[in-house]
């Protein structure tokens, strides 16, 4: 595969002193070599701006970038995504670790089979790296299905400007990701993932969203009804079906 096109690394940043550096490394050992990484640091008060700043002056792939006051995780991928020059917009998160052969893989399968977005299965694993359960989200994903339940990590999504432009994701403090998702799908009839192998690690930590069962159903809920067109009676049949379906993957 030809590496034409340049691959935009949306990451947001804050207090991630711990785990950024891993994060980093597994970005600058990706086999697919024509990428760009955007850091915006969302106001961090621990040494997380000196680490990056060290990477940056041994690459010139790595942009780093300052909030000037602490906005939430959405606003900082969208300053990111605002200057990203490449043609995909792919995510990964400040204490996500990717596989080396994570972009070649997935964005040779993208223009194999001409898709606007991707996803895949990824592994968690704990603050310390230790790898836990993996989860493999359906092959294919619509509208309808994301209505039920996300089932798309944050770090495995890559879009196709080219084919659906630069989108954003709206100014809410939580479940940004899942919002935009249901965005994209709005413009297509459905989304294609790699879903056979994981190619990401994701970090669960105590003080995530997805750590807390209960703030995550109201999160999903309020991005239910602001985005999901639907009206009042659908929004509460697709929060049961969450509910009862959505928060397993959670638990496994």
């Amino acid at each position: 595969m030809k590496e034409n096109s340049k691959v935009s690394i949306i990451t947001p940043s804050y207090n991630s002193e711990m785990y950024i550096s891993e994060t980093i490394e597994a970005i600058i050992n990706q086999t697919y070599r024509n990428w760009e990484l955007l850091i915006t640091d969302d106001c961090s008060s621990d040494n997380t701006k000196e680490i990056v700043r060290n990477y940056q002056e041994n690459d010139s792939r790595i942009k780093f970038f300052q909030l000037k006051k602490n906005l939430g995780a959405g606003i900082a991928r969208n300053n990111s995504i605002e200057k990203a020059r490449g043609r995909y917009i792919a995510f990964c998160d400040s204490d996500d670790v990717w596989k080396p052969d994570k972009l070649t893989k997935q964005i040779e399968f993208m223009e194999r089979n001409a898709l606007a977005f991707t996803y895949g299965a990824y592994q968690k694993m704990n603050k310390e790296g230790k790898k836990g359960a993996i989860f493999y989200p359906p092959e294919c994903i619509s509208f309808k299905d994301l209505l039920k339940t996300c089932s798309i990590g944050c770090l495995t999504a890559v879009y196709d400007i080219d084919k659906l432009g630069k989108m954003f994701m709206p100014s809410i403090r939580k479940r940004q990701d899942y919002a935009l998702w249901l965005e994209i799908h709005k413009k297509i009839k459905c989304s294609k993932g790699i879903v056979d192998e994981p190619l990401a690690f994701y970090r669960v930590r105590s003080n995530s969203i997805s750590s807390n069962k209960l703030k995550a159903a109201q999160y999903y809920f309020r991005v239910l009804k602001e985005y999901g067109d639907v009206n009042f009676v659908q929004s509460f049949y697709y929060f049961f079906y969450y509910i009862i379906k959505g928060t397993l993957k959670y638990f496994k």
